[in-house]
């Protein structure tokens, strides 16, 4: 965060000296708490990005929670046969955008940037469909979050 919050600074001083405006409506969207990716390096890892499901209610969005036991992937098993973990996906009904993603498991910190991509660029889960997972890699979570669901 502290590089991001660095190449904005530079955006802002470069803005000033050339006199244009130094609000950029891109920063303004990422840098909010919404946007900012957060990785617990436990043993299991918990990564998350986005509003919790809590957080998305209170803040008025009509939401679905979708849920998938990570384990059931091909990729966790080849990454380790007792691999256990759990994503958690909150999506805003009325846009079809994630607003929030959480992962615990064993190296799930890989998997946050992803989600920081789809929640802060709002990617519609339409779109997010045809971004294919590497095969067989725990990523692969991504493409079952999406068909439960049900696309």
């Amino acid at each position: 965060m502290g590089k991001y919050q660095g190449r904005l600074c530079g955006d802002v001083i470069v803005a000033r000296a050339k006199g244009e405006p130094d609000d950029l409506p891109a920063m303004r969207d990422v840098t909010t708490a919404s946007g900012v990716p957060q990785v617990i390096f436990t043993d299991p890892q918990i990564g998350a990005v986005g509003l919790t499901e809590a957080a998305a209610r209170e803040k008025g969005y009509r939401v679905r929670v979708v849920e998938y036991d990570m384990a059931a992937v091909s990729g966790a098993y080849v990454r380790e046969p007792s691999y256990r973990g759990r994503a958690k996906a909150v999506v805003d009904e009325d846009r079809k955008v994630l607003l929030g993603v959480t992962f615990v498991g064993p190296g799930v910190a890989e998997l946050v940037h992803s989600a920081t991509i789809a929640v802060t660029a709002q990617v519609p889960l339409e779109r997010l469909w045809h971004a294919v997972p590497s095969f067989p890699t725990v990523s692969e979570v991504w493409l079952r979050l999406l068909e439960t669901y049900g696309l």
